[in-house]
């Protein structure tokens, strides 16, 4: 059996770490932005059955296993199949590449948080305002036209000191494991963000035409989604992409297949009841998003705009499409620049759970591995990321950023999971993981035929077709075969190299690990009681 190691100082403590590495930015800028996209109330509801369906038993499932086991994702893989071990380095390698980049958004959201004053003096500015606050962003980061810029690597000073104190707040966060994170989860996990959230969603809801905004956001509307329209003018049927992004969104929003869950299983008490506990973590991350989907709604209609002027991408959602919002609120300038400030602070508040708890994630995996002080791997692993962290911190940084990300999420993730699926569901018994799961239940259990169906069947068949999906609506649908419009070699450098650093991360650690540890066993994992 593995060594026995920290746990979480209580159930609510592990919960509200788990919200917390749960709800994240997505949640405030990409979840409204796709409802927007598809029909509002639409998107909810295929949104919560792929919750239900997929969801839920892939989020018991990694964290049982890593209750089980006591061990990170590699370690907790491994412990399911020998030759799986692969597959929890390559979750884990991916999620220090997110970590990388995730941490320049968080020192994105600060700078735009210290810098929200500035929407008080554009608020005076008739016509030019709009424009003027679209540009607060770009200007900030040094590429006002937020495009490749030459691939430049020049240096944005005002995002490096940003990032500095983001990596350091992210350090503090975790120094002390679970004993420093649960400290700061009793706030961060879903305290401050509700706060936030509602001063927004009052605001919002006081303005008019927000009740046009509400109704738009929950009354499905699956007609206009079926019967859409493209920028050609042409007749369209956009369901099948509402079903692929809401799969996609809810993978993203519980923090599965990234690592992290697995990492947080592992210091979860004995006696603690996961088929509960995943359920209270999974609404409490729809109840985020859909508060978040009624702050942007009813912000937007508030103020004149529409569905139609909202994006699914969050960066354009966060610091080009609401800055324009914030302007518009009021004609007191100090008072805009105030909710400004609450918006960017509630972003702070839900980006640094997110950021700390993929760098636990990751550190817990390499201090597993090679047996070594799990609070010195921390700080190597926020040095390490913090470094590489600084190429996006460039003038050019945010199509970086977008290259990277594209390829982490929407194939490098998907196929972890499909794989962690087809291991626990092919060549292992989801019985045995079933039997953790329901340790310790009350008068709710997983059922069989539902965590089976989904992990066996469902999950794994739709992650290989949303990844198929993915590959041909980034790379063919344009008929260029190149992502974003960017050089080929960028593509293949910061896009497939990853990917393939990602898949190849395992038999590279298993390597050292035999040079470091000569003569070392593996360890072999017991599933006897």
């Amino acid at each position: 059996m593995a060594e026995k190691r920290e746990t979480w100082a209580s159930r609510g403590t592990f919960i509200m770490a788990a919200i917390g590495s749960a709800v994240g930015l997505g949640n405030a800028w990409r979840f409204p932005g796709l409802a927007a996209k598809y029909g509002g109330g639409a998107f909810l509801l295929v949104y919560i059955l792929a919750m239900l369906v997929l969801g839920v038993p892939l989020l018991m499932m990694e964290i049982s296993l890593g209750r089980k086991t006591k061990l990170g994702a590699p370690g907790a893989m491994r412990a399911v199949n020998k030759k799986a071990e692969f597959v929890g380095w390559a979750g884990t390698t991916n999620a220090f590449v997110i970590t990388t980049y995730y941490a320049v958004v968080f020192a994105w959201v600060i700078m735009m948080a210290i810098f929200s004053f500035k929407f008080a003096g554009i608020t005076a500015m008739g016509a030019d305002a709009a424009p003027a606050a679209q540009g607060v962003f770009g200007d900030l980061i040094g590429n006002p036209e937020l495009g490749w810029n030459n691939g430049s690597f020049a240096p944005s000073w005002t995002v490096i000191a940003c990032l500095a104190f983001g990596w350091v707040l992210i350090y503090l966060c975790i120094r002390k494991g679970t004993v420093s994170a649960g400290k700061v989860v009793k706030y961060t996990g879903l305290l401050l963000p509700l706060i936030f959230l509602g001063i927004l969603a009052v605001k919002g809801i006081s303005m008019q035409g927000s009740g046009e905004g509400l109704k738009k956001f929950f009354t499905p509307d699956f007609q206009s989604v079926i019967h859409s329209v493209d920028k050609d003018g042409n007749a369209v049927n956009m369901l099948p992409n509402l079903i692929v992004d809401a799969m996609g969104q809810v993978f993203y929003s519980l923090s599965i297949m990234m690592a992290i869950m697995f990492a947080y299983g592992s210091y979860v008490k004995d006696d603690a009841n996961i088929a509960a506990d995943a359920l209270i973590i999974a609404f409490s991350d729809l109840f985020v998003s859909v508060l978040s989907g009624i702050v942007m709604f009813t912000t937007m209609y508030g103020v004149g705009m529409t569905a139609s002027d909202m994006s699914s991408s969050g960066i354009v959602t966060a610091f080009i499409i609401y800055p324009t919002a914030i302007i518009k609120l009021t004609s007191v300038g100090w008072v805009n620049a105030a909710f400004g400030l609450v918006f960017y602070l509630c972003l702070c508040s839900l980006a640094i759970d997110s950021a700390f708890s993929i760098t636990e994630g990751v550190s817990t995996a390499v201090a597993d591995k090679f047996k070594i002080n799990p609070h010195k791997t921390t700080l190597g692993v926020c040095i390490v990321a913090g470094v590489i962290s600084l190429f996006y911190a460039t003038k050019s940084g945010l199509a970086w950023l977008d290259t990277v990300d594209n390829w982490t999420n929407q194939y490098n993730m998907i196929l972890v999971g499909a794989l962690e699926c087809f291991f626990v569901g092919w060549f292992f018994k989801p019985e045995i993981i079933l039997k953790e799961i329901n340790k310790n239940t009350g008068s709710f259990k997983m059922p069989l035929w539902w965590f089976k169906l989904s992990v066996k069947f469902i999950a794994p068949i739709v992650l290989l077709g949303f990844c198929c999906w993915n590959i041909y609506n980034n790379h063919f649908a344009s008929g260029t075969g190149i992502y974003g419009g960017y050089p080929l070699w960028s593509n293949i450098v910061a896009g497939w190299g990853i990917t393939v650093l990602a898949f190849i991360s395992g038999p590279i650690v298993q390597a050292v690990y035999k040079k470091v540890k000569k003569g070392a066993k593996e360890p072999e994992f017991d599933w006897k009681d």
